[in-house]
């Protein structure tokens, strides 16, 4: 594996990572984001430092992704249903 050290700041902490080199772009993306949220949140909220600020972001993060979770099962239950009728009229043509 074609692995990177690289280090990434979040919430004026460094954090150093080896990662894939496929991953690096994900990973700076994800670090802009997290950061740039840091810094909505500051503008709107008092805080006492960083950490409440992050702790925001984390929940605010989870939320999106649960949501999104939730999102797909209902799409694939959704697509599982259709392709069961599908099979249905196709199986009831074929007999």
């Amino acid at each position: 594996m074609d692995e990177l050290s690289i280090t990434v700041v979040i919430a004026d902490r460094p954090y150093k990572l080896k990662i894939a080199r496929s991953e690096e772009e994900g990973l700076r993306k994800a670090t802009k984001a997290i950061e740039d949220q840091i810094e909505n949140y500051a503008k709107y909220f008092q805080y006492k430092d960083k950490q409440d600020l992050l702790a925001m972001v984390a929940l605010q993060f989870s939320v999106s992704a649960h949501s999104l979770e939730d999102q797909l099962k209902y799409r694939d239950n959704e697509m599982l249903d259709k392709l069961a009728e599908i099979d249905k009229v196709l199986s009831d043509h074929l007999d």
